[in-house]
């Protein structure tokens, strides 16, 4: 055994792989319908840090798959989140989120009068939210690493408890969330026979119609045309209406008149269905409404295929590299439309490296200015300001020739790996921590920890659940940001299979960073004052 150990400790490299193989089959254990996931990377780490302590792998390569995976949240997920920051949804999550971690900051500094000191209690209420950042502010405003300790006590309970937490919080609710079927492009060709809608013109009539129904394409006079908002309508005329609900379809076929499959469909000498990849730079992070095809070529985005989904074409819709765009057009025109699209399928590999060397280096740029407040210090955000910079530049999705954002499966490879690297490595190194200090700092001190990460979980559930109203998904979504460890999110991600969880943790863990480090800030003025 000896042996063993002497051999991993002299090749961090292979205890890091080692760790993440042992973690994902481990994951892969189903009890009562749950696995751990990636999150079992963390534990194997913790198992095999402890059993050859010197093979940690060097702190940057954590740091760097941390980086990663924020990056990736950020980019893909920054529309939603200065939308739902406005929202009375955003806000209710914020608010839940905030009132958990400043009550397990009261509870964790109300140990003092049991014996703890503010050193140790602020330690404890870092290592609970997994906040590296309010550690950071906590050793640098006493001048002492005192705070270390109980962090590195409370870090496990940290990412641990709250997975146990949502696991027991969902047998407790009985919640049962399903993986959201795809949302595929159905399709009615209807011929118009409702008088009042004779004369409208296209845009009028989709006024009218259900949301989330387009018009493709209407036939008139035995030819296939393409619509423009001032096409007058007529009766008879047959409509190509296209939805991601067939009941919407169903909604409009009643309001416009009858079905009539293959009136349009059967017809493809005018215009014809084709498929592409966007992957010409000069397409890529433009509106479907600011596209101008070659000149003479008459072309309509049916709809745009991202994933497993079927976005409907809309012309604010922005278009992504790897993007499928089904189109409606001459057969003689297919050729100019391929090249105009680029139709490469590497592109749902390809992403920017300078896109992505020029973000990640402003966040951390971003995330190292020290931000100073009266009475209060200096402090710096970190990588939570990486996440806010991937944040806006998702948004923005491009500047000019720079593209921002790059091809879904390119995205989550990019921050599937980074997490599971960040995994092992912390895993790794807090395996010997975490063993000497549980032996050395008795059962009190483990205790306290666990009560203070209790008190975040708890009272950020009952605000999301029960006092807010908010859906499971986005619950442990909530809780995910307010704890903070990518783990967390991984295992909600398996219990709630929607994007909730994500869209959550990336509106969440920046503000609750914030408030984390604010919280020690105001607890060390206070103590001094």
């Amino acid at each position: 055994m000896d042996a063993v150990r002497t051999f991993v400790e002299s090749q961090p490299l292979f205890a890091l792989f080692l760790t993440i193989a042992v973690g994902y089959l481990v994951g892969e254990i189903n009890v009562k319908g749950v696995a751990l996931g990636s999150g079992a990377v963390l534990f194997v780490g913790l198992a095999v840090g402890a059993f050859a302590p010197k093979s940690t792998p060097p702190a940057l390569l954590g740091t760097l798959g941390l980086l990663m995976f924020l990056y990736g949240i950020g980019i893909q997920y920054g529309a939603q989140f200065f939308r739902g920051l406005t929202s009375r949804e955003g806000m209710k999550a914020n608010a839940a989120a905030c009132l958990g971690v400043i009550a397990s900051g009261l509870v964790a500094c109300g140990f003092i009068h049991f014996g703890v000191t503010l050193a140790d209690a602020l330690g404890m209420f870092a290592g609970s939210g997994t906040s590296t950042a309010s550690l950071q502010v906590a050793i640098a405003s006493m001048k002492s690493s005192d705070a270390a300790v109980a962090y590195s006590v409370a870090y496990p309970f940290g990412v641990a408890g709250p997975i146990l937490f949502i696991y027991a919080l969902q047998l407790a609710l009985k919640v049962n969330i399903g993986k959201p079927p795809a949302k595929l492009m159905e399709t009615a060709e209807v011929a118009l026979r409702n008088a009042s809608l004779f004369g409208l013109k296209v845009s009028e009539l989709l006024t009218r119609l259900p949301a989330g129904v387009a018009i493709a394409a209407v036939r008139r006079a035995h030819h296939n045309q393409l619509t423009i908002d001032d096409f007058a309508l007529r009766g008879d005329d047959v409509l190509l209406l296209t939805a991601t609900d067939p009941r919407l379809l169903d909604e409009a076929t009643a309001l416009c008149g009858e079905l009539q499959p293959g009136r349009i469909s059967s017809h493809r000498e005018d215009l014809d269905y084709m498929r592409v990849f966007a992957s010409n730079p000069s397409v890529v992070g433009m509106s479907l409404g600011s596209l101008r095809y070659p000149d003479g070529v008459n072309c309509a985005v049916a709809h745009v295929r991202r994933g497993d989904t079927d976005l409907l074409s809309t012309p604010d819709l922005i278009l992504e590299a790897g993007d499928r765009v089904g189109l409606l057009v001459n057969r003689a025109h297919q050729a100019s439309v391929r090249a105009f699209f680029g139709d490469s399928i590497k592109s749902t590999a390809d992403l920017s490296f300078i896109c992505l060397g020029i973000g990640a280096a402003a966040g951390l740029l971003v995330g190292a200015i020290p931000l100073r407040f009266p009475g209060l210090g200096a402090f710096s955000l970190g990588l939570a300001a990486l996440l806010l910079v991937a944040l806006c530049l998702g948004k923005v999705r491009r500047s000019g020739p720079f593209v921002w954002v790059m091809p879904l499966s390119a995205n989550l490879v990019l921050r599937n790996l980074g997490l599971t690297i960040f995994l092992a490595q912390v895993g790794i190194a807090c395996g010997p921590k975490f063993v000497a200090t549980v032996g050395t700092a008795g059962p009190l001190l483990l205790l306290y920890g666990a009560i203070t990460l209790l008190v975040l979980v708890g009272v950020t559930a009952i605000c999301c659940l029960w006092i807010f109203r908010l859906s499971f998904d986005t619950s442990v979504g909530v809780i995910c940001g307010a704890t903070g460890n990518p783990a967390i999110l991984a295992f909600a991600n398996r219990v709630a299979p929607t994007d909730q969880p994500d869209i959550m943790y990336a509106m969440i863990f920046p503000s609750m960073t914030i408030v984390k480090v604010l919280f020690v800030q105001i607890a060390i003025a206070i103590a001094a004052g």
